[in-house]
């Protein structure tokens, strides 16, 4: 909790705000351990407080430890009575998930004393920094991702279907331990590799294909996020070409990966070795994303990436080539940011394979 109240602070004192509202369910996670659907999370510079309906009083008494717990009939109208009693002014709130609804409901609800300040970017990075025990939630569903792969490996070959392939992933995973799907997985093959979210389809895989399978799990809240591109039989010389050169942009992109190095160069690490293959014009996404209690969280590894990345940041490294009517390869691993550079919580080996 060291860490989430010295960066809820750090908000306060930036902005000069007597409190912060906290909606987000994920931020509301983080924040105090309040797993349900429902909820607001308060914090001042002197308190905080939850605050939720009936159905969860019992579980936020097992989950939440703040200063004061309270019970509503009307989430914001409970919210505004807090703020009034405490005096407190000026409130800060989530203005990347906040909807225009709740803001003009809490608006309405208001006085004129209230002031309602947005706020983006330090919400944004308050998750960045993973801890020890989140590395740690991230890592086991990354494990699963090796161990339910293996599980259905001897599945891919030519004659299954793109759908029925994701459905034995996703119970593989489920069986193991996973408390669900990280998001819709994508497996495409054929030409439908040249889809970058080409999500299964009744496609039949067929001998020569490629195939994109791009998956993961959850634990404890923690997504895993994995893609790897296979070959089934004697793949065409080109697609291999499009592989090798994938495959040598995530190895640049990875061994240059460490503290300090902005997102934007990290980026342009594999762009410009995949530019110079001559298929720039094909990588069309950036090149990774940070994981977490979302499947994609801040930081975003962009051409347009203006942070650093810190000790303890995890993200995922996924350069891909996707070229219409053809196919594409992605290759993904999720990495956490250590003092020395960075190290792979996947592990599912990334190495060009063909299946027979």
């Amino acid at each position: 909790m060291t860490k989430v109240v010295s960066g809820c602070s750090q908000i306060l004192k930036t902005h000069l705000l007597d409190a912060f509202v906290f909606l987000d369910l994920k931020n509301i996670r983080y924040c105090c351990h309040f797993t349900g659907t429902d909820g607001v999370y308060l914090f001042s510079s002197e308190r905080d407080w939850f605050l939720c309906d009936s159905r969860y009083q019992e579980q936020a008494r097992q989950q939440v430890q703040v200063t004061e717990q309270l019970c509503y009939r009307n989430k914001f109208e409970s919210l505004i009575s807090v703020l009034k009693k405490e005096g407190f002014r000026r409130i800060g709130f989530e203005s990347d998930t906040l909807r225009v609804a709740q803001l003009q409901e809490l608006t309405e609800r208001s006085t004129e004393l209230l002031e309602w300040v947005p706020v983006t970017d330090q919400v944004r990075s308050l998750r960045a920094i993973k801890s020890a025990g989140e590395i740690k939630h991230l890592q086991k569903a990354a494990d699963l991702n090796a161990r339910a792969f293996s599980e259905i490996e001897g599945l891919i070959r030519p004659g299954i279907s793109e759908k029925l392939l994701a459905f034995e992933l996703e119970m593989a995973l489920r069986r193991l331990g996973g408390e669900d799907r990280a998001f819709d997985f994508i497996v495409a093959s054929g030409p439908r590799g040249a889809l970058p979210h080409g999500v299964a389809s009744e496609r039949v895989l067929e001998s020569g294909d490629f195939v994109t399978i791009d998956f993961g799990t959850r634990v404890e809240g923690y997504h895993s996020d994995e893609t790897l591109t296979l070959g089934l039989g004697e793949v065409a010389s080109d697609l291999r070409r499009i592989f090798d050169v994938v495959l040598e942009a995530q190895e640049l992109a990875l061994n240059k990966a460490a503290p300090g190095v902005l997102l934007a160069d990290l980026d342009a690490t594999a762009r410009d070795h995949i530019t110079a293959a001559g298929y720039g014009e094909y990588f069309g996404h950036g090149l990774g994303h940070g994981v977490g209690l979302d499947i994609h969280e801040y930081p975003t590894v962009s051409t347009r990436g203006v942070d650093r990345l810190q000790t303890g940041m995890v993200i995922t490294i996924e350069p891909g080539i996707y070229i219409p009517g053809k196919g594409g390869v992605r290759i993904e691993d999720t990495v956490v940011i250590t003092d020395q550079g960075c190290r792979k919580l996947t592990s599912i080996p990334k190495k060009y394979r063909a299946l027979t």
